[in-house]
């Protein structure tokens, strides 16, 4: 991915080597095995906090210097990232009379406080709609590596823009009536609206994909696979395979690693967020 010529987002917060202070929002054991049984019936913890409270967040980062940036190639990439993010998003919702909002990007290690409750790294990437942060612990790429098998550095891109794209939904409107939908659905139900939220990220993730290239011309050779191959590597089904050697259809909240691929690449080869309309499309 050609990224190193390209803008430096400012909406970075550095909260690496910090230790948050408290628990989960709503505290007690009880609020520790929802993220257990999360984890290991294979919901996404960081959905299920999302509709929580926080009394007082006080945890804040720094905002990395350019000598940060130049001294953690990492940390670089994903800034400019974010500033792709920006600039297709803005524009986007100018075309349609609207201001985009820029969210923040958290980096940090292990676990952190957010307005949704405590994110921590098991939780993978997440985006938290009160305060419309995306966090996410860099350790998360090397799981990406060694276990999903999907290395790259438009792979670590595609995981940004999905968690942007979830913010996208936010300033939209659509996250908060799915959590409407949701709060009078059955489980399977519940777990079926989901899936479409999530796909319609994968999707958003591909827009930006397809307008950040005709910007800046950031696509090089194998990009594209790294980025099908990681969206099918965190495939409900693919993970569960992995880590209870059954699959559970009812219990999905992310979607196939087929239906992953699809979604993004729908998104990346129009370049227009009215194509990734999950909730009206009659098959995912």
């Amino acid at each position: 991915m050609k990224w190193r010529d390209g803008r430096r987002s400012s909406n970075i917060e550095d909260r690496r080597g910090m230790r948050p202070r408290g628990g989960l929002v709503g505290g007690g054991i009880g609020s520790i095995l929802i993220i257990i049984a999360a984890l290991y019936f294979g919901v996404d913890p960081s959905f299920l906090i999302e509709g929580m409270q926080s009394s007082n967040v006080s945890t804040s980062g720094t905002q990395p210097t350019a000598d940060d940036l130049r001294n953690d190639p990492l940390a670089d990439m994903i800034a400019v990232v974010i500033a792709d993010t920006e600039d297709v998003w803005g524009e986007l919702f100018a075309n349609q009379g609207r201001r985009y909002e820029q969210p923040t990007l958290v980096l940090f290690t292990g676990s952190t406080r957010s307005a949704c409750g405590l994110g921590q790294a098991a939780m993978g990437p997440f985006y938290c709609p009160a305060d419309r942060k995306a966090y996410i612990d860099l350790g998360f790429y090397d799981e990406m590596r060694t276990r999903f098998q999907a290395p790259g550095d438009f792979a670590q891109a595609y995981v940004i823009a999905h968690e942007i794209g979830h913010h996208v939904q936010n300033l939209l409107g659509v996250s908060g009536k799915v959590r409407q939908m949701q709060a009078q659905a059955g489980k399977a139900e519940a777990n079926q609206l989901s899936v479409r939220l999530e796909l319609q990220a994968d999707c958003l993730a591909g827009v930006w994909a397809n307008r950040a290239d005709k910007a800046r011309g950031i696509l090089e050779s194998g990009d594209i696979e790294e980025a099908l191959n990681a969206a099918s590597a965190i495939g409900d089904d693919r993970l569960q395979k992995q880590t209870r050697g059954t699959v559970v259809p009812e219990s999905f909240t992310h979607g196939t690693s087929t239906q992953r691929q699809h979604w993004f690449r729908t998104g990346l080869q129009s370049g227009d967020p009215d194509s990734c309309d999950t909730f009206n499309a009659a098959s995912l």
